[in-house]
């Protein structure tokens, strides 16, 4: 990697959030910090004194350029609103104004979650639309349309104080958590893990556990996405075919992240295991953390993941983790008591693959076969990935051929759905 290449990873969001606090105008900023990163591929030794120095000095010069030239700096300056009010004691820099404003609740999901990787993440527009399978002009266009928003709207370019920081906040972390999901669950396609854009948002999930050292929320969904993450060499066959969570080759699990993610869980936790937890993210990296520890599959302790999603969903009330409720409550107590739980989810759930996936393994496992079959043919005309559609087809084939089913069903922590793309509050599928 070159030092230009290094110096983008390390020092683009927060070299992006200083200009963009001093021009007030985040178009401006941008094309004034990738002018300077070009300039810098020509200009710099093999091993530059101070990279950001020189980098802001640069777009900073280049900006007034620009102003210069098209002389409206007078009209330039004012888009973007500053709030001069004091920010939050213990705020170390710039970099959580430029997240708060990529993350305001006036833009749309979708705008908030291209923004946060072209802004703070430091993507580029064509990575962002292959991440998310379109075109790179719609994602430009979409891009180009928040920051219009940000603008014509007077988005304020601060971080929120007192109950809208509690309010705000939990957005950020939504989205930041709606792009990794997006890596181990995406909406179609032949590929099952984007690996590349989770690790953007757990590289997300680390600034913002910096910037916010107090909020035990966000030690929980760093930790939460470190454990999924842990075990991404496993969750492929060969093939790139989905291996199931009791198939995996645990030795192949990333144990110094396992690790990583328990400190902060130990670090936060007041009780003992899911005792107290205050929010969801906490919960959910609890729950993935039983799955973590179990040496072997058949050691997994089903009954204390059944009762920190019965937790959650008094936190959250969502059908996507009644889902997963089922599942667990099926491992610890029997499909019979799993499927109850699937009772009157039809409504909310009808078009979810892994819904009907979920009540196909547990119905099979009764002995039902026709009613199984039945399941794993709704649950194929609702599946996105190539992956998932050759999986259920085996387990389809399976079945027709008398052949004996074996393990949990595959929807253990299922993503849910808030919208066109985000998910809800559970984690990427934890049975893969």
């Amino acid at each position: 990697m070159t030092a230009v290449e290094q110096a983008y990873r390390r020092h683009w969001a927060r070299l992006l959030a200083l200009l963009t606090a001093e021009l007030r105008d985040l178009d401006l900023a941008e094309e004034s910090l990738q002018d300077a990163f070009a300039a810098a591929v020509a200009a710099w030794p093999p091993e530059p004194d101070n990279p950001p120095a020189w980098l802001l000095t640069t777009a900073r010069r280049r900006a007034l350029s620009r102003l210069r030239r098209e002389a409206v700096a007078a009209r330039k300056l004012p888009l973007l609103v500053v709030d001069d009010r004091p920010e939050p004691a213990g705020i170390p820099d710039e970099r959580l104004r430029l997240i708060f404003t990529c993350c305001h609740p006036a833009l749309s999901m979708e705008a908030r979650v291209a923004l946060t990787l072209r802004c703070a993440g430091g993507l580029t527009t064509r990575e962002i639309a292959r991440s998310f399978l379109v075109s790179e002009t719609t994602m430009a266009a979409r891009i180009t349309r928040a920051k219009k928003k940000i603008a014509q709207a007077g988005i304020p370019y601060r971080i929120p104080a007192g109950p809208e920081l509690a309010g705000r906040r939990d957005g950020v972390l939504a989205v930041v958590y709606l792009i990794f999901t997006e890596g181990y669950a995406p909406t179609g396609g032949d590929r099952l893990i984007r690996a590349d854009l989770a690790a953007e948002a757990i590289a997300l999930g680390r600034m913002l556990r910096e910037l916010l050292p107090a909020d035990p929320e966000a030690d929980g969904l760093l930790a939460l996405m470190l454990l999924h993450h842990a075990r991404r060499d496993a969750r492929l066959g060969p093939s790139g075919e989905l291996v199931r969570l009791p198939d995996q080759d645990r030795s192949r699990w990333h144990r110094e992240e396992i690790g990583e993610a328990l400190s902060l869980l130990e670090a936060v936790r007041p009780g003992g295991p899911g005792d107290r937890f205050p929010g969801p993210y906490l919960l959910q990296a609890a729950i993935a953390a039983e799955h973590a520890v179990a040496g072997r599959a058949e050691d997994t302790d089903w009954p204390a993941i059944a009762r920190l999603y019965g937790r959650l969903e008094e936190i959250a009330g969502s059908a996507v983790v009644r889902l997963n409720r089922a599942v667990a409550v099926a491992e610890a107590e029997g499909p019979e008591a799993g499927l109850e739980l699937l009772d009157g989810l039809d409504g909310t759930m009808g078009r979810h693959h892994l819904f009907h996936a979920t009540r196909a393994e547990l119905l099979r496992r009764l002995g039902r076969d026709r009613e199984a079959l039945d399941a794993y043919g709704r649950a194929l005309e609702a599946v996105g990935t190539d992956p998932e559609r050759a999986f259920l087809l085996s387990r389809r084939e399976d079945l027709a051929a008398c052949r004996p089913p074996a393990g949990p069903p595959p929807s253990v922590g299922v993503p849910g759905r808030t919208g066109p793309r985000p998910r809800g509050v559970t984690g990427p599928p934890a049975a893969r």
